[in-house]
């Protein structure tokens, strides 16, 4: 994988890019996380397609301005991260935060983005979740500790924790104004009209990726955006919490090169 940096809006913006086929593919990663969360399937992905991964605004090692981080804020990022990296109907995978951008940016951009995969997107639940507090909880007071015990609930496999997938997000969370983006992001998202209002407007082609026992984003909110988007299959991966893609990464870049790769 190749690290590269480009600037929006004179804001420094990280990304991860990698293989070489003219067929774009672009991951956005969930709240607090960096490009990095998809480690585990960039190397399945990359045969098939150009794989360009950014750290969204306000997370990772992307700047964090101080701004208000609504839905609207990260879509019009989105835009000028393909203008400026000249991608052109990508396809367009989100995980929790970043499938509600990606269903967000989709539902006025349906024409420009070849095919949607929603990971447990955000933007339906209308209440918190008790992984969902204890993630909130470690952002805020990052350690160790409080990571490691948000990342088991929001898991939910009763599994250990890959020690680099905490010490990652303490890191990051100890950078200069990340708890504020990630409070900023939050507030955004709680204020802001549910997705649910935008999907009917979504006519690209859709796969709904759903872990069984997600405790974050439970797996029940699946259902309004599979009746709500046009053209939508839905694939529940057993067994998996919340990014099913680290859990499971096999199965999940098979179903979804399946898809991306169909009719």
């Amino acid at each position: 994988m190749q690290e590269n940096f480009l600037k929006i809006d004179g804001h420094k913006i990280r990304y991860l890019e990698s293989g070489d086929s003219k067929n774009n593919l672009v991951l956005i990663h969930g709240l607090g996380a960096s490009a990095e969360r998809w480690s585990n399937v960039i190397p399945y992905f990359s045969k098939d397609f150009r794989v360009i991964v950014p750290d969204l605004i306000g997370f990772g090692l992307s700047d964090k301005p101080l701004v208000d981080y609504t839905p609207e804020f990260f879509s019009d990022f989105l835009e000028k991260f393909f203008a400026q990296t000249g991608i052109t109907r990508p396809n367009l995978i989100g995980s929790s935060l970043g499938g509600q951008i990606a269903a967000d940016y989709t539902s006025t951009h349906s024409d420009e983005i070849e095919k949607l995969i929603l990971v447990s997107p955000a933007g339906a639940m209308k209440q918190s979740t008790p992984a969902l507090d204890a993630y909130i909880m470690a952002a805020l007071y990052p350690s160790e500790q409080t990571a490691k015990n948000a990342f088991e609930l929001m898991e939910g496999s009763g599994e250990e924790i890959p020690h680099e997938i905490v010490s990652g997000f303490v890191e990051r969370m100890q950078l200069p104004n990340a708890k504020l983006a990630f409070m900023s992001t939050v507030l955004g998202l709680k204020n802001s009209k549910p997705i649910t209002t935008k999907l009917g407007s979504i006519s690209t082609p859709t796969l709904i990726v759903w872990g069984s026992v997600d405790p974050v984003i439970p797996i029940v909110h699946s259902q309004i955006f599979i009746s709500s988007i046009q053209d939508c299959r839905f694939f529940r991966m057993d067994g998996c919490g919340h990014t099913p893609y680290v859990q499971d990464p096999n199965t999940f870049a098979l179903k979804s090169l399946e898809f991306l790769n169909g009719a």
